[in-house]
């Protein structure tokens, strides 16, 4: 792997992608926003400020609930605990690296990673470091536990295994990388005996947690195209994972998959290109796509069941639900509400024009939406 090329030249695409530097033309125009008959009523319940925000990077630092518990952090290291009924702060921290990585909050504990490849853990009641463990390089994607081990993936494409308890290494896992990736790492699904991790030269691994051996691999994605921008092929969204045993998996330029994750068969696939985890809802697999736009396909057969270009080329955040709606936010600061059924957009509201670039935080009643700059809203919705 050439870091330095992959890294460089993975945050121009980044750019072309989101559409946001003023000197680039998006890839996808966007479109304008309309009018709409808003039968959901958005009221915001409280707000805050989350530090320095995401940074000029826009590092994928999303919020993690537990219980009455929301947890923030900005690419600073400033990180919080804030009581979701009214905002008020718990308690906060200022940790001496910055944040690079999604939140994860487990059973009294809160992982989180940082820039120079630190994992760390923090007591969820006291905001006190637990432990710190280094990997191989800069972790994106949200630590993963289970029951016994906490799963990391890095930009590296390395995959470690860590003691929850202890932090100490159990394994590590190392795919065979492409020179040139987004600037993304995909996040793994772990349960307690496997792993399914996917990279950016477009295969899924499954790996042993025992032994982080690799059990099996699947082809999500193949490399093609005249130049290494086409060919790129990241499966940079989480796998998502049913308790029958499916696995929904997407990929950039590729394929978004239906596998039984048992055996790796492939149940259906459809050609649909997102960098973006996809939210299941009952039998509903809701995916938007790298222009943006949103489809909702019936999760046993793969049949479309709706799609939704009103927001194309918004550069969307990955989809999360809340009562009946889908819930996404924009580049331009909006949290768009879209019923789930029919895939009208029902509800919207505006966090800040810096943009909103993390999935927003839902318990399935209330949002939480974290906008760039550190903007942090509560929002309900009714009816």
């Amino acid at each position: 792997m050439k870091p330095m090329k992959a890294l460089a030249a993975s945050a121009a695409i980044t750019a072309l992608l989101a559409g946001c530097a003023s000197d680039v033309e998006p890839r996808f125009k966007p479109k304008e926003l309309q009018p709409i008959s808003a039968s959901t009523q958005v009221e915001e319940r409280w707000s805050e400020s989350v530090g320095k925000g995401l940074g000029n990077a826009t590092y994928p630092i999303e919020p993690a609930l537990d219980g009455n518990t929301l947890f923030a952090a900005d690419e600073r290291g400033l990180v919080e605990a804030l009581n979701t009924s009214n905002g008020d702060t718990r308690w906060e921290i200022e940790l001496d690296n910055p944040v690079s990585s999604g939140l994860t909050a487990r059973e009294g504990v809160l992982y989180l990673a940082t820039r120079n490849g630190q994992v760390i853990a923090i007591d969820q009641s006291n905001g006190k470091v637990k432990w710190r463990t280094r990997v191989s390089s800069e972790v994106l994607a949200a630590p993963q536990p289970t029951t016994n081990l906490l799963i990391v993936q890095a930009v590296d494409g390395s995959v470690t295994a860590l003691d929850r308890v202890s932090g100490d290494r159990q394994w590590t896992y190392r795919a065979n990388m492409p020179a040139l990736s987004l600037r993304s790492a995909g996040t793994p699904t772990a349960i307690d005996q496997v792993t399914f991790a996917g990279f950016a030269n477009g295969h899924l691994a499954i790996l042993d947690n025992r032994s982080g051996q690799q059990l099996s691999e699947r082809t999500i994605a193949v490399s093609t195209g005249r130049n290494e921008v086409d060919r790129l092929v990241d499966v940079a969204g989480q796998p998502v994972l049913t308790p029958d045993g499916r696995l929904f998996v997407t990929s950039y330029n590729g394929r978004t998959v239906a596998l039984n994750a048992q055996n790796g068969e492939t149940l259906w696939y459809k050609e649909m290109s997102s960098y973006h985890t996809p939210v299941l809802v009952g039998e509903t697999l809701y995916v938007v796509d790298e222009a943006s736009r949103l489809t909702a396909f019936d999760a046993g057969s793969g049949g479309e069941l709706w799609t939704m270009d009103d927001l194309y080329g918004r550069s969307l955040t990955a989809p999360a639900y809340a009562d009946g709606r889908i819930v996404v936010g924009d580049n331009e600061g909006y949290v768009h509400f879209i019923d789930a059924d029919s895939g009208r957009v029902v509800g919207r509201t505006r966090i800040d024009k810096s943009g909103i670039s993390v999935r927003p935080v839902t318990d399935g009643k209330r949002v939480y939406a974290l906008a760039n700059d550190g903007s942090l809203e509560a929002l309900d919705i009714r009816p």
